[in-house]
């Protein structure tokens, strides 16, 4: 069932006020720019604002808002994309050799940057983490180390793997988006 949603300005303010911050910090998981969330999340409210008499939402609200900003992010990534892909139209030698260039840079930044990652992990998860990931340790082995089940153990390195990913993917977007144009070619 589709419901009509209306609002007077001052209800519009409401809802800008109290959503505001959230659709920011969620467009931040797509979009490294502070400047470009902001920009993204204005131009939904605006765009609700000026279709807001007579819209119909199959869906509450909130989540029109949040499927909103999620789109736009991602035609903000498409665009820079072909920005990108614009800036790099050299020959392909030239691009070959700043990408070797800058290979060194990147590695140590994001072994910073991981390391980092991890250091911010919960001491349980941490410790888990490690154990699996860089000595190797089997689920099972971690679970006797720990004196706990190995259930425990999947579900610290759940959280551990989707808290890395948080706090990793502002780097992951731009890897993605220089992989896409590169491979592109």
């Amino acid at each position: 069932m589709r419901s009509q949603q209306t609002f007077n300005e001052e209800e519009f303010e409401k809802l800008f006020r109290e959503y505001f911050p959230y659709l920011c910090a969620f467009a931040r998981k797509y979009v490294s720019d502070e400047a470009d969330c902001k920009d993204i999340v204005h131009n939904v409210f605006l765009n609700l604002w000026q279709r807001h008499e007579g819209l119909d939402l199959s869906e509450s609200l909130k989540s029109y808002l949040f499927k909103s900003v999620y789109n736009r992010c991602l035609n903000h990534i498409r665009d820079q994309k072909k920005i990108l892909h614009k800036d790099l139209e050299y020959e392909p030698d030239a691009l070959s050799a700043y990408a070797e260039s800058n290979n060194y840079l990147e590695e140590s930044e994001l072994e910073m940057r991981i390391k980092r990652a991890v250091d911010n992990l919960p001491e349980k998860c941490r410790k888990i983490f490690i154990l699996n990931r860089f000595q190797e340790k089997k689920y099972s082995e971690i679970a006797e180390i720990q004196g706990v089940s190995v259930k425990t153990i999947e579900a610290q390195m759940s959280k551990a793997l989707k808290l890395l990913r948080e706090q990793l993917i502002d780097y992951l977007v731009v890897l993605i988006i220089l992989f896409q144009v590169y491979l592109g070619r």
